[in-house]
């Protein structure tokens, strides 16, 4: 039976840094979970872990997918499986990251929908307006529209995607779905072979770090300056001349969105870097919507995680 250790919490609130500390001292694994870091070439918008950073710990799910797919939640649960079925029981498993849907989908079973892609309704969609998009999303799932990034249009269809379970819209994109159809309890079923992986039994301990609001928006303001001194831009211009369009690194969000605008001259490096720093506390906020949820977090500031980790591991 496997330990997993979450270790979560707001952007730049410090997870990378406690989380190999513990993995470090308690002689374990970790497993990354962002949503971004699986993508290689997203490294410095990404704030992808380094190998002196990881001090000697070994992890996973870093580069596992090209930039220009799409790397969803059904297979990042796969790939988690396949790395626990390689790992002893007794080595713990620490999950570092701030993606709350990749946390969700491996801590709370069914949380996650392994609906595969529709393109013909993918397409019918991406012909309407981002307004409309979240629109539709509000009518169907509203509480999934309280938690997504509604600049993301890839998301914002994809989430609909889910909530219609391939079920056909009408002509103009309109549904009439009622809220058992919408995604929640009781929803159609998706297609026959698309079911749920179904993981290992696991003994879970979710840690959140607390930060007090001033200091994690310094935190956040420091982090994108040191970013941008480290080669923020240069890498977003990169990957656009490796052949990733403008588009897809706008649903990239945060980094590579503001940035990206910014090399096609639709702002100046200066209004982007302001524009990048509010979106990124935003972005914090609705990580701390979603997890306020969650009643099995335990919310500690750094020096309380290391004996609350002991106790769970003695524990087992």
């Amino acid at each position: 039976m496997h330990r997993l250790i979450v270790v979560l919490g707001p952007t730049a609130s410090g997870k990378s840094t406690l989380g190999v500390k513990l993995a470090k001292r308690f002689h374990g694994i970790v497993i990354s979970a962002d949503s971004r870091q699986v993508y290689r070439g997203l490294n410095i918008g990404t704030g992808k872990i380094t190998r002196p950073e990881m001090r000697g710990v070994p992890h996973y799910l870093l580069d596992v997918a090209a930039p220009g797919g799409q790397y969803t939640a059904d297979r990042y649960v796969r790939d988690v499986k396949k790395v626990l079925q390689n790992t002893p029981p007794a080595t713990p498993v620490f999950l570092i990251g701030g993606s709350p849907f990749y946390i969700d989908a491996l801590t709370k079973p069914g949380s996650y929908s392994p609906v595969p892609p529709n393109p013909a309704l993918r397409r019918r969609l991406d012909k309407l307006s981002t307004a409309r998009l979240i629109t539709m999303l509000r009518r169907l799932n509203p509480e999934r529209l309280k938690n997504i990034d509604t600049a993301n249009r890839r998301r914002l269809i994809r989430a609909i995607e889910i909530a219609t379970n391939h079920t056909p819209l009408p002509e103009g994109g309109r549904a009439y779905l009622s809220g058992r159809q919408a995604g929640g309890v009781g929803a159609p079923r998706a297609r026959r072979g698309a079911g749920v992986v179904a993981l290992p039994v696991l003994h879970i301990l979710k840690l959140g770090i607390t930060i007090p609001k001033p200091r994690l928006h310094k935190n956040i303001d420091r982090r994108v300056d040191q970013r941008l001194r480290g080669g923020m831009v240069a890498e977003v211009r990169r990957l656009h001349r490796q052949g990733l369009s403008w588009r897809r690194l706008d649903a990239f969000g945060l980094e590579y969105r503001f940035l990206s605008r910014y090399l096609r001259s639709q702002a100046t490096k200066k209004e982007a870097v302001v524009q990048l720093k509010s979106a990124i506390r935003d972005f914090a906020k609705r990580q701390m919507t979603w997890w306020k949820r969650d009643t099995e977090i335990h919310w500690v500031t750094p020096t309380q995680a290391t004996p609350l980790v002991r106790r769970f591991l003695q524990s087992q």
